[in-house]
């Protein structure tokens, strides 16, 4: 009796465990499937009360309404630059940030690292303003090393690679050091090898970041040619009124390089993540 009453308790909260899972996974798709199925409704039917699931036909004008109305190849250009350029600089110095808060000895140490984990907590809407002023005075705005310029240093980065570097035992380091090497070959041909996992959750992390990025794009770049793709969207959006047909049309367009990125690199983000969260 007691091994049947156990295996039905056991049962009943597997039940409830995959329950809430099917629940939460419906509520964080749904949008995503809304979105999917209003850019082929009419505006009419967008705007319907009460709403309106399915649309009584597919139209793909939407889709070439949005292609005309913004340069999605200008866009797509700056956002993937943005993104390269933002991934190299990420994964450059916050590998040697990190290598070092990690594993070398310097005075100071701990409150640099304690800057850094500050920059961490405070929004990144305060640093809006003084990074426009210096963008001014350099001349670089309205162009791609504007839409780069923030993401020269990464804090998170930093964290991030640090907290892998903990991870490794400092006898291969030690190792290294006995047979020749010095502390840029150590972390150069020996450390940095060893974090590739973290350093590709890196560049996926630091890639959906830049993609995401709305506020700094609009605010540093006014030419339509030098928008990215999410600020770029921003602007379907009317005063008054809105075609939200047409706008989750670009939308859908605008979030192909970030599925088509995800599906390619889902492994090591993963691996990266697990590795991360542990020493």
């Amino acid at each position: 009796m007691k091994t049947t009453s156990l295996e039905r308790s056991k049962r009943m909260g597997q039940i409830v465990t995959y329950g809430a899972l099917i629940l939460g996974s419906i509520i964080m798709i749904f949008p995503f499937v809304w979105m999917i199925l209003t850019s082929f409704k009419t505006q009419a039917e967008s705007m319907k009360i009460p709403p309106v699931i399915f649309p009584s036909s597919f139209l793909l004008k939407n889709f070439s309404d949005a292609v005309a109305s913004l340069p999605f190849f200008s866009m797509y250009a700056n956002t993937i630059l943005m993104i390269i350029f933002r991934v190299i600089f990420a994964v450059a110095f916050s590998s040697m940030a990190g290598y070092a808060f990690a594993k070398l000895h310097f005075k100071g140490k701990n409150i640099l690292f304690g800057i850094v984990l500050m920059q961490m907590m405070l929004p990144s809407q305060i640093f809006i303003i003084p990074q426009y002023q210096m963008v001014a005075k350099l001349g670089i705005a309205n162009s791609i090393a504007a839409l780069v310029f923030p993401g020269l240093v990464s804090a998170f980065g930093t964290f991030f690679l640090r907290q892998s570097y903990l991870g490794i035992p400092n006898e291969v380091a030690e190792a290294a050091f006995l047979d020749g090497c010095n502390q840029w070959q150590t972390f150069t041909k020996v450390m940095f090898p060893l974090t590739s996992s973290s350093v590709a959750a890196l560049t996926v992390f630091t890639a959906v970041f830049a993609y995401s990025d709305l506020m700094w794009p609009l605010v540093v770049n006014s030419d339509l040619n030098m928008m990215t793709l999410s600020s770029g969207l921003a602007t379907l959006r009317g005063q008054f009124s809105t075609n939200f047909p047409v706008l989750m049309a670009g939308s859908l367009l605008a979030m192909l390089p970030m599925v088509v990125l995800y599906l390619f690199f889902q492994r090591q983000f993963i691996e990266g993540i697990a590795m991360t969260g542990g020493k």
